[in-house]
């Protein structure tokens, strides 16, 4: 309870992007209910709700208040002959709920907020591969929810910080507002990679998309993790962030045996809308380099006389140039070029000075350091 408190994120407003995933997970599950659900102590709120009219239930054993329980999933393929859920109100009452799968939404420090659950009015049977996928959507809603906690927590931590003085005040609820800007663009950045992704088709099945997915929500709480870390909250060194975001990289390079990364960047300040976007593109053109490339991945940012230039190489023999930039390539490919869209710069690929590996480069317009770009 605690651990629900914390997050306050009970009785808020939908927010498309939980939308989303519970739209995604009846699809995914062929069910005609799924819900985000967040256990109090009365009662069972739905955060989102897909085929389901009402907005909560009491607390009552045998669903959701009792796969909070356990970290496992909370099973029932016949409602209707099993006794722990017969006097639920759901499988009692009028819904006739019957069958019944939901994993709980665990915090980093092993509470156990709510579930992702799918429901439907008829008995089921279920199989290990599809329980894998819904824990893996669970994923995707914690690291939502992560993020929504990060930017509150800080927007209250500057408000206490600043409670002495009335101008201080002041200048922190613009801070704090600011961070709520910065962290519903990210919450709407998740939406549409989700939503990209969903509508992208694909040889992979779905638990490796579903990996993939919040793999990249994961990036993005990183992204807003290492500008909390910044001196600012408008502006970030670039320099500084991009070891900061390398380093998390670096560590999960390690643990795979894929190389190491080595980071060069000039001392500049970009507005942190700018440094969440190319945070992105970093994270996509690593991950990249080091799937298809070999040896070290460089990173380089440089400031120019006519912009700034951001290029990632490896070592290796990987795909041709022109091969690289075919709209088929992949969803990443579809995410890099959109992010340096919105960027209004140029995406090049090629070889190394050398001949050798693979480099990909983008020139950024000077523009992207003023607060709103023309």
């Amino acid at each position: 309870m605690a651990a629900v408190r914390q997050y306050a994120v009970l009785d808020t407003p939908p927010e498309s992007t939980f939308d989303h995933i519970t739209s995604l997970t009846a699809e995914l599950f062929g069910t005609p209910v799924a819900l985000i659900s967040i256990v109090a102590e009365d009662r069972v709120w739905f955060k989102s709700r897909h085929g389901m009219p009402m907005v909560q239930t009491s607390r009552d054993a045998g669903l959701c208040a009792s796969a909070i329980l356990q970290k496992r999933a909370w099973l029932l393929t016949d409602a209707a002959s099993d006794p722990r859920a017969l006097a639920h109100p759901l499988v009692a009452g009028d819904f006739g709920l019957r069958f019944y799968l939901g994993v709980p939404l665990t915090t980093a420090d092993g509470s156990n907020l709510g579930t992702l659950c799918v429901m439907d009015h008829k008995p089921r049977s279920i199989t290990k591969r599809q329980i894998a996928s819904l824990n893996s959507l669970a994923a995707i809603v914690m690291d939502q929810l992560e993020l929504r906690n990060a930017g509150r927590q800080a927007a209250v931590a500057l408000a206490e910080a600043a409670t002495a003085k009335d101008k201080a005040l002041r200048l922190t609820t613009l801070m704090a507002n600011e961070i709520d800007h910065r962290v519903m663009n990210s919450l709407q950045l998740v939406s549409g990679l989700l939503s990209m992704q969903s509508r992208t088709p694909s040889d992979d099945d779905v638990p490796t998309q579903l990996k993939q997915a919040a793999g990249r929500v994961s990036a993005i709480a990183r992204v807003h993790q290492h500008i909390y870390l910044s001196e600012g909250i408008e502006h970030a060194d670039v320099a500084q962030y991009l070891q900061r975001v390398c380093d998390d990289l670096s560590i999960m390079l390690q643990a795979t045996n894929r190389g190491s990364i080595e980071v060069s960047g000039a001392e500049v300040k970009l507005p942190t809308a700018r440094i969440v976007a190319i945070g992105l593109i970093i994270n996509e053109l690593v991950t990249n380099a080091t799937k298809y490339g070999a040896g070290k991945v460089a990173v380089r940012f440089a400031d120019t006389a006519t912009g700034y230039t951001l290029s990632v190489s490896d070592e290796g023999d990987g795909p041709p140039p022109d091969e690289i930039l075919k709209p088929a390539r992949g969803f990443g490919m579809k995410v890099i070029t959109s992010l340096v869209s919105q960027l209004r710069g140029d995406l090049s690929v090629g070889r190394k000075d050398d001949g050798t590996g693979t480099q990909v480069t983008i020139a950024f317009p000077r523009e992207i350091a003023l607060p709103h770009m023309p």
